[in-house]
């Protein structure tokens, strides 16, 4: 019987990524204007920024490869959503190492 739990090191490696992600100021900007749960375009998220549409972009792309954001294409346009389950686990790590 095979185990489907991701391996310590695997596990590490993904929290690392998130970790890495969300050590942006910019990238936490963009995570804060998809709090509302509502999936959002790159010109929404761009709105109220410096940043151009191509420097958010490759930021999300940061996020995305994180599993922090998702991202799915509605007609010509890509939207963007949070995915909390990466950072629940990075925070639920961080209280583990709290704890000790």
């Amino acid at each position: 019987m095979s185990d489907k739990r991701p391996s310590r090191l695997a596990a590490l490696k993904t929290r690392a990524t998130v970790f890495a992600a969300l050590g942006d100021e910019t990238r936490l900007a963009v995570l804060g204007k998809l709090l509302s749960g509502e999936p959002q375009s790159i010109g929404r998220l761009t709105e109220g920024t410096h940043l151009t549409r191509q420097a958010v972009t490759k930021h999300l792309r940061v996020l995305e490869d994180a599993g922090v954001v998702r991202s799915k294409r509605v007609g010509r346009q890509s939207l963007f959503e949070l995915q909390p389950r990466p950072i629940d686990d990075a925070r639920a790590y961080l209280d583990r190492i709290a704890q000790q």
